[in-house]
């Protein structure tokens, strides 16, 4: 079930708030409050909705993802169970040595084990088919892999199950019961596209849930702006670059689709995790920010803090920090940073694009690691850096927007002007009308101007008033209904990053 449908708009929210709302209201005042709460009444009627949310989207593979869902318990469990037995021994007896060590490998084995079963999960649905093309050019065989369906969002369940073992493993959350990893992994605002959030995150926002007017009102606001930035702005960016095909345009509709590409992915992702963190804060869950602003940012590196912020938190977390992070030396960091950002191409896609894409932003990173606290750098003027930052942002995200190096490297030529068509069926101003312009421009402008500190603090000072509070709503309110306007009026899109 997409966010940007009627009938999750006008059925399934109202719905799942309904059913939420009185649950927690006769909870607060002890309506039948030993039943509500011995069986976790209000927790399970969130599962049972995430569920049918989840099978809307793929009734075949509902009943995998609770054996799914059951094994990563029962292994959280074990897990758990083995490291209380290491401490109990370890403040028994310091000097049993023998027996702590025995304690602390049987609970990494079953971490492992567990992990590499998450993993072939993954890898078998998504990659298989990358895998044989590797295997065919560096052995020359033939191996044949057709592409398999792979059940929605098992890159984000991935990382959550993972999270929710590791996390119990270091001993910074424990694992509760199979009710709380049952709300984790299938909680319905974040299990298709995110935002990855750590279950230690979680386990405490569950434990601190509260439902108050105050968060309601700003988790309708959020979902209110996420919905005008997926509908009337990245769906009809992305409407007009699914018109442009290289060899029948010109060199003007090149950039200009590059661009609309950049501002679409953008509002897109954005969008979505403000409907994911408002849809999560009307049900009492505080989610951290996934975005903040990143076409402001003056180094790649600067960019990865701002984009995507709860995947850059999960590499850090069980990736760059277990191998070292910085504390072994400069050279050993450097190798962490290309490790890390090999992955996060991998996580994309199953295809050399989305590597070359991970290489170049690790590669950036690297060198600005390298160069930061030269002289000339520091020197740099930062708008220049800006300007640096964006320009590689703009060329990365075209390796990210095609699935082929020969369709790069088409679109590449076309912009260049190094591929010259015979005849242009469709110029430019066929594509870019005045409506597309002004939305751009509002991308653009929207993109960044809201993140200067200086604006933030106007609108928290304005909003914080009784009018400019009225206005503020007003606003929201009129953009959601022309949001609503162009989701009945227009095809369905899904979001990007539902590939993911």
């Amino acid at each position: 079930m997409n966010f940007t449908t009627p009938i999750f708009i006008f059925i399934f929210m109202p719905i799942t708030l309904l059913i939420f709302l009185i649950l927690d209201v006769m909870e607060k005042r002890k309506i039948w409050n030993s039943l509500l709460v011995r069986f976790r009444i209000k927790d399970l009627s969130l599962i049972s909705l995430s569920l049918i949310f989840y099978m809307w989207a793929c009734f075949d593979d509902v009943i995998k993802f609770i054996i799914y869902i059951v094994g990563i318990w029962l292994a959280g469990q074990w897990i758990e169970r083995k490291r209380d037995l290491y401490v109990q021994i370890f403040q028994q007896n310091r000097d049993d040595k023998d027996s702590v060590y025995k304690k602390i490998s049987i609970s990494a084995f079953i971490l492992l084990f567990a992990v590499l079963l998450i993993l072939f999960c993954l890898v078998h649905f998504k990659y298989m088919p990358l895998l044989a093309e590797i295997w065919n050019e560096l052995f020359r065989g033939n191996w044949i892999k057709e592409s398999i369906m792979a059940p929605i969002g098992i890159s984000f369940i991935t990382f959550s199950s993972i999270s929710y073992l590791a996390d119990i493993y270091r001993g910074d959350a424990s694992g509760g019961g199979i009710i709380d990893c049952a709300l984790y992994l299938t909680f319905f605002p974040k299990v298709i596209s995110g935002p990855i959030v750590l279950w230690k995150d979680f386990r405490t926002t569950l434990e601190n849930q509260m439902i108050t007017l105050e968060g309601f009102v700003s988790g309708l606001n959020r979902i209110a702006v996420g919905f005008a930035k997926k509908l009337i702005l990245a769906d009809q960016f992305g409407a007009c670059i699914s018109k442009a095909v290289a060899s029948e345009t010109d060199a003007v509709t090149g950039w200009g689709m590059a661009i609309l590409y950049m501002l679409q992915i953008y509002y897109d992702f954005s969008g979505y995790s403000d409907i994911a963190i408002g849809l999560a804060r009307l049900l009492g869950f505080e989610f951290r920010e996934n975005f903040n602003f990143p076409y402001r940012s003056r180094s790649i590196s600067e960019f990865w803090r701002r984009w995507h912020i709860s995947l850059g938190t999960w590499f850090r977390e069980y990736i760059y920090f277990p191998l070292g992070g910085s504390r072994r030396g400069e050279r050993r960091a450097l190798w962490n940073v290309a490790v890390v950002f090999a992955l996060t191409g991998i996580w994309h896609g199953a295809g050399w694009n989305y590597l070359l894409w991970g290489g170049m932003n690790g590669a950036m990173v690297i060198i600005e690691k390298v160069v930061k606290d030269k002289r000339f750098y520091q020197k740099l003027p930062d708008f220049l850096k800006w300007l640096v930052t964006i320009g590689i942002t703009f060329l990365g995200w075209q390796f990210f927007r095609f699935q082929t190096f020969a369709e790069v490297w088409e679109w590449l030529k076309l912009m260049f002007g190094m591929l010259q068509n015979e005849t242009i069926y469709y110029s430019w101003e066929y594509f870019f009308d005045m409506q597309i312009v002004v939305l751009a421009v509002i991308g653009g402008i929207g993109s960044i101007l809201p993140g200067v500190r200086g604006i933030q603090e106007c609108h928290r000072n304005f909003s914080g008033k009784g009018i400019g509070f009225v206005i503020q709503e007003s606003v929201i309110l009129f953009l959601f209904v022309i949001a609503i306007l162009f989701m009945v009026n227009s095809t369905y899109s899904p979001f990007i990053y539902f590939q993911y």
